[in-house]
């Protein structure tokens, strides 16, 4: 077949096949005998020359899926360097990646998804949330965070069971599809079910069990950072490599030193990357200052947190001296301004993050401080709360938050997706133009960061693999889910109360 491409890059190839040694061995939980991780090699051919990749088969849950090639077709495209053009664009459902972006009606699939009227874009990242927060939503608002935490949260959280996180779980993946969100990065708990409902929502994360030990007896409190390193080794690579997995101490000021110098070296032997809340409020910078004389970041630098591939959320307040010890370090943040504005908890000095050469990605928090998981809404806050930061309206511009939102993100989370062309995930979303609020159409790049809305997306394919067609979800009974984590909120709630 002619596929009108460029060349898969050699270094696509090597991608590929240097990954294949370190793939996790897993389960067959499906019962077939065999590894649902099989290699095998396929040749692609395009104009100038085929490319040979290795692949996995594709499964979602036991299900398997049928491979074909899906022609994103009729639209206009978003390319890495923000410019937009028409153009169709092919996705192997085989590899989960972009074959080809060429002009329109010189690629051919096997399956289709019309464009016409939209704009192709990549797959949003949600660089921090807590998913299963969904249950939470509307029930505490108008709170500072310690009061929000525990006098309302923490409360309710404890009683919590597998099957209520599984329910909060589906809810808030299904949100996050309906709006084009196709890779988040989730701190929580009971993280088997949230990577299944991952598996399920055919969707990419990385996951990890968030460990605290105030308010813990030496066991209890090892016991949290033992599992915290457990989850990470055993579902790192979980539903066929779309899951990713990090070593998560909850903050710097709800883990003690100790405990921090004991374990931070067991997830960098591992080679575990690390994700952690820092300095999101000023309650969460004097208590280090005054305890270990030094601003959190260098803290958190000395105990090692820093050493290896990390990410912070939130870093609201932080000084100079911290941006240039992040930007130094390679550790990047995930601002989640919705959040941060609706707990006061300040604004963070994105642009000046960004100039320092910090990877700054956009996270919405969960849903219970939000108050929902639509990431086009944390694109136009994370713009004007930026401006305001900065005190200049051209700080954090349109295409600075569109970058965040993808590019950006991915990068942070460690996965080739946020861009669309040959070679990179097959991460998308189709924007529906035909709307009052996205009319004129001057600039679409403006329009994604300020005037796009998440009920705007019209189809969301992530690994090549369709999970919303023409606003219908596919990967999931959308009605059943919302009955049924309406029904797990509610008695939880009344269990809290009790």
């Amino acid at each position: 077949m002619s596929h009108g491409a460029d060349p898969l890059p050699d270094a696509l190839c090597r991608r590929h096949v240097l990954d294949l040694p370190d793939a996790p061995e897993r389960k067959d939980p499906c019962g077939t005998g065999t590894d649902s991780a099989v290699t095998l090699f396929i040749g692609v051919a395009t104009r100038h020359t085929a490319a040979l990749w290795t692949r996995r088969t594709k499964t979602r849950g036991c299900e398997a899926i049928a491979m074909s090639e899906l022609l994103v077709t009729g639209g206009q495209v978003l390319r890495p360097d923000l410019s937009v053009e028409r153009a169709d664009v092919l996705v192997s459902q085989d590899s989960g990646d972009i074959v080809a972006v060429d002009e329109p009606g010189a690629l051919d699939g096997d399956d289709e998804l019309d464009a016409s009227d939209g704009l192709v874009i990549p797959g949003l990242v949600n660089a921090h949330t807590h998913v299963a927060m969904t249950l939470l939503r509307g029930l505490a608002d108008d709170k500072p965070l310690d009061a929000w935490l525990q006098e309302d949260v923490w409360p309710v959280e404890a009683e919590l069971t597998a099957e209520d996180i599984r329910a909060g779980a589906e809810l808030g993946l299904v949100e996050m599809i309906r709006s084009g969100t196709t890779l988040l990065s989730d701190m929580y708990f009971e993280v088997e079910e949230i990577a299944d409902a991952v598996d399920q929502a055919g969707m990419r994360a990385v996951l990890g069990f968030t460990a605290v030990t105030v308010g813990k007896d030496d066991e209890g409190a090892r016991a949290d950072l033992q599992e915290s390193l457990d989850v990470a080794r055993k579902l790192d690579g979980a539903a066929d490599g779309r899951v990713r997995t990090t070593f998560q101490p909850h903050s710097l000021t709800t883990v003690g030193e100790g405990y921090l110098r004991e374990f931070v070296p067991k997830a960098l032997d591992d080679d575990l990357s690390i994700h952690l809340h820092a300095n999101e409020t000023r309650d969460e910078v004097t208590p280090i200052v005054d305890e270990h004389g030094q601003r959190p970041l260098a803290y958190a630098d000395d105990v090692g947190l820093l050493d290896g591939d990390t990410y912070v959320a939130h870093g609201v307040h932080v000084d100079e001296s911290e941006i240039d010890l992040l930007a130094e370090t390679g550790t990047g943040v995930a601002h989640c301004p919705a959040s941060n504005m609706k707990l006061a908890s300040g604004m963070a000095p994105v642009q000046d993050l960004l100039d320092a050469g910090v990877t700054v990605g956009i996270g919405t928090d969960g849903a219970a401080s939000n108050n929902d998981l639509d990431m086009f809404d944390e694109m136009r806050d994370a713009a004007m709360l930026g401006k305001v930061a900065a005190d200049d309206a051209s700080a954090v511009d349109a295409g600075t938050v569109v970058e965040m939102a993808t590019a950006n993100g991915a990068a942070l989370l460690g996965f080739d997706s946020g861009r669309i062309e040959a070679g990179a995930n097959a991460d998308l979303a189709v924007i529906d133009l035909d709307a009052p609020h996205l009319t004129p159409a001057h600039d679409l790049v403006s329009h994604l960061a300020y005037a796009v809305r998440g009920s705007d997306v019209r189809h969301t394919v992530c690994d090549g693999e369709v999970l919303m067609r023409d606003r219908t979800v596919e990967v999931f009974d959308e009605q059943a889910v919302r009955e049924r984590a309406s029904e797990h909120a509610a008695a939880l709630v009344e269990r809290a109360g009790d």
